[in-house]
């Protein structure tokens, strides 16, 4: 059995699930340019958050102009090391993009558990959805700009030429379209309006903290989902 086919057959043993379950998990969700990173970096200043550190067999590469680091940006592993831990079950879960590995590591959760701190990290719906079936403890708060054109100024301040910009567009609108429609077709996403990076982080802590608490501000921002989804689409 190849690489792939281990990972389109691997599920989780009954260990990560215990685990998953027992730890407190904050995935942050988002369409690009919604501020998912820098919001993640706010929150690891508070010791009480700790990051969870990907594990991938790609090389390292240069983010805006500074090379990943290896144990910081993501655990840079062999293909043989990777095809060791699926057979191990070290992975909570893994995936196979063109031809790479990306998985979460039982190490990561362990650290967070028996820490007492929060895990947190950015992830897709898709991720999202993996973690859902092993855990509905899991908490997933989605990330919204506060208007269709602040998105499309940030995102195009990414790039160093409106050129560049435009190439990437098309992909930018199509994925986003995907995660809105995803996001509201389930009941389980906070959704938080990112206007203001100090409140976002405040209304983001909170929510970890005691993510059984209703507050009518999530649907409220449902709501301006709804209406950015809207725009997307027409």
């Amino acid at each position: 059995m190849d690489l792939s086919q281990k990972i389109e057959q691997y599920q989780p043993d009954q260990r990560a699930r215990r685990l998953v379950d027992q730890t407190k998990i904050v995935f942050l969700v988002g369409i690009s340019g919604a501020g998912k990173d820098t919001t993640k970096q706010r929150l690891l200043v508070d010791p009480t958050f700790i990051d969870i550190v990907s594990y991938t067999t790609r090389q390292p590469r240069h983010n805006r102009g500074v090379l990943e680091q290896d144990g910081v940006d993501y655990h840079f592993i062999s293909q043989w090391r990777a095809e060791q831990m699926l057979d191990e079950h070290q992975f909570i879960e893994a995936k196979f993009v063109h031809g790479t590995v990306y998985g979460t590591g039982l190490a990561e959760l362990h650290r967070a558990r028996d820490e007492g701190r929060i895990a947190v990290t950015d992830i897709d719906v898709q991720g999202v959805d993996e973690y859902k079936k092993i855990s509905q403890h899991v908490v997933a708060i989605f990330l919204l700009p506060p208007s269709y054109d602040e998105w499309r100024r940030r995102l195009q301040a990414r790039y160093l030429t409106t050129e560049e910009f435009e190439a990437e567009w098309p992909r930018r609108f199509n994925s986003a379209i995907k995660e809105l429609t995803h996001a509201l077709e389930v009941p389980y996403y906070h959704f938080i309006i990112n206007d203001d990076l100090d409140t976002t982080v405040r209304v983001v802590r909170e929510i970890a903290q005691r993510p059984d608490v209703y507050n009518r501000k999530d649907d409220e921002a449902r709501l301006a989902a709804r209406d950015l989804l809207e725009q997307l689409r027409y």
